[in-house]
């Protein structure tokens, strides 16, 4: 959608430039010149109409830009709130096993460390397993 946004952008700022650089000459009925053809004759309603249409255009393509990067933003915060939630319910998982496997003085077991660095688990299949550790 980003991407489809700013070339539609793009592409109307282009032939817009473009038809304001070729076409500087002033009359009732305007002769378009386009990359060296003359491919049709405008009246002074069809070039408002068509200015009218670029514009739209355009705009079509500055909202597209715009809502892709609040969807973007959305995923991106959904994603983030989503691994801290299942690294808490890993080391709430670590810790329910490590009671389970004869660990039940809460004075013997380890102080827990920061998220992100803790020690790897025995019963944690080795794929989960942190690289390093």
């Amino acid at each position: 959608m980003l991407v489809l946004g700013l070339l539609l952008m793009a592409g109307a700022a282009a032939f817009a430039g473009l038809l304001i650089a070729y076409n500087l000459s002033g009359g009732p009925d305007y002769t378009v010149t386009l990359l060296g053809s003359e491919p049709f004759t405008v009246s002074t309603l069809g070039a408002f109409l068509g200015g009218i249409a670029l514009t739209l255009i355009f705009g079509v393509g500055m909202w597209m830009l715009l809502a892709g990067t609040v969807l973007a933003r959305r995923r991106s915060r959904r994603r983030r709130t989503d691994r801290m939630a299942a690294r808490q319910a890993g080391a709430e998982r670590d810790v329910l096993a490590d009671r389970l496997g004869g660990r039940d003085d809460p004075a013997a077991t380890e102080p827990t460390e920061t998220a992100g660095h803790r020690r790897p688990s025995p019963h944690r299949p080795g794929w989960l397993r942190p690289h390093g550790h």
